[in-house]
């Protein structure tokens, strides 16, 4: 079952400051028949944790401060893109095309958000932009086989299995090798020295740069909290692939945002990665090394620097290569079957395992920079890398729920009721027009309580430092 003992400790963290941690229980927050809120509220008070740790040491002070993780900030934090309005607007969330289809002998998702997307699931079924005609061509065929065939063509499909498929599948054998959390040491150079930090609020992150090579959703979640702590966040995208408006506006808070073409701006992508303390990328594995983007060459280029990698599937296993998004990855692993009933498949109460990996990457790049400044073999390129798919494994990992306010590791609790999200929600004016958001989630003594700037429009700053 999650807890955030068995995280903390896959981070490399000192049991000991588990201590520090107190849980604001709140039953009725993110209801699942699976681990949600537990899962959720582990990856934020890791994250938190790992926050209050850095900035401790940055800041000379011999006791990490509290952390506070409360589910309902947590549940609305998992939940904000539910809860986004722009000018009064609520966005779409899901294109009309991205949904459960019945198929000839069960069930598939598809995932339709990105104009490209939407074209090669046309053209893989052979139908117009049109949901009576898409559903008429998928009601014939076998799950797998449109399952195949759709991502044969660049598109994106994926066939519901139950949990025990799943688990006979060749790529969650490959899952199961693998840590939750994978940390791997890329050179022995020093690391830049952390300048110490003085007064309040507390950013552990601040001075770093951070360059954010990442899209929906969990990458953008963790540089979106690495910028909340106070980190120079740069994102950069392909011209020519732009972000959907409202997406961007929901996770672009504390972010500059600016467009390169990574084969024409060469010379502009070195000399950012040369003044970078860390690269966080969210492709699919594999897509940025042409570019010269793997980890190892990023690190031969930049030695010191710490790498932070998420996908849907890992990268490894037969499924490695392949492209995936939060709903896909629920329907895959089970989670859609246990979540769903004998009628129809279901889903989490929020894109938990988007929201989840986001949280415990930013975690990962705050322990690695902890222990390359501070730790017992200091120094040395990192890179740290998550997979959704490998998350959904943790979630469901058989363990059975706790009672309502039971905490892991000695916390120190609290319980109330959970009456909605007002309380976690605020407003402000951005670029892109008054917005509705979530506060964040990411909560310890002396620490920000807010993002210093609001998004602005997607690739509308310089692609500089």
């Amino acid at each position: 079952m999650p807890d955030i003992g068995s995280v903390w400790s896959e981070l490399g963290g000192d049991p000991a400051l588990l201590a520090r941690v107190s849980t604001v229980v709140r039953p009725g927050a993110l209801p699942a028949r699976l681990p949600v809120r537990e899962l959720a509220r582990a990856c934020v008070g890791a994250c938190a944790l790992a926050a209050a740790e850095l900035g401790a040491h940055r800041a000379g002070r011999v006791e990490v401060p509290r952390v506070t993780v409360d589910d309902g900030a947590v549940a609305t934090a998992f939940t904000g893109e539910r809860h986004l309005l722009v000018d009064g607007r609520a966005p779409q969330t899901f294109a009309p095309l991205s949904r459960f289809w019945r198929t000839a002998d069960g069930w598939v998702r598809t995932h339709a958000n990105y104009p490209h997307h939407r074209a090669r699931l046309l053209h893989a079924l052979d139908v117009p932009e049109d949901p009576a005609a898409v559903g008429s061509a998928l009601r014939d065929r076998p799950a797998l086989e449109v399952e195949e065939a759709v991502y044969g063509a660049g598109g994106l499909a994926v066939a519901l299995r139950t949990p025990a498929e799943w688990a006979a599948h060749d790529q969650a054998a490959a899952l199961a090798t693998r840590p939750l959390v994978e940390r791997v040491r890329l050179d022995t150079s020093r690391a830049r020295a952390l300048p110490p930090l003085d007064g309040t609020p507390l950013l552990p992150a601040a001075g770093l740069r951070v360059l954010d090579l990442t899209r929906v959703l969990a990458g953008p979640v963790a540089t979106r909290t690495l910028a909340l702590l106070g980190a120079d966040v740069l994102r950069l995208d392909a011209p020519h692939l732009p972000e959907l408006p409202d997406q961007h506006a929901d996770t672009g808070f504390g972010k500059r945002s600016a467009t390169l073409d990574l084969a024409a701006g060469r010379d502009r992508f070195e000399e950012l990665l040369a003044a970078a303390d860390v690269v966080v990328t969210g492709y699919r594995p594999g897509a940025l090394d042409r570019f010269g983007l793997s980890p190892e060459a990023l690190a031969e280029r930049r030695p010191g620097l710490v790498v932070a990698q998420v996908s849907a599937w890992g990268a490894y296993g037969p499924w490695g290569g392949r492209r995936g998004f939060d709903s896909l990855v629920q329907v895959a692993t089970g989670i859609a079957a246990v979540e769903g009933s004998a009628e129809r498949p279901g889903a989490l109460p929020a894109q938990a395992l988007d929201h989840g990996t986001g949280y415990l990457l930013a975690a990962a790049v705050l322990r690695v920079l902890t222990e390359q400044a501070y730790g017992d073999a200091a120094g040395g390129g990192r890179l740290v890398r998550l997979a959704l798919a490998r998350t959904a494994a943790w979630l469901q990992d058989g363990s059975p729920l706790p009672e309502d306010g039971a905490a892991a590791d000695g916390a120190e609790v609290g319980t109330v009721p959970y009456d909605g999200p007002a309380r976690w929600l605020a407003e402000t004016d951005s670029p892109v027009g008054r917005l509705r958001y979530a506060r964040p989630a990411v909560s310890f003594a002396d620490g920000p309580h807010d993002w210093a700037r609001p998004p602005g429009p997607w690739g509308a700053d310089a692609a500089r430092w």
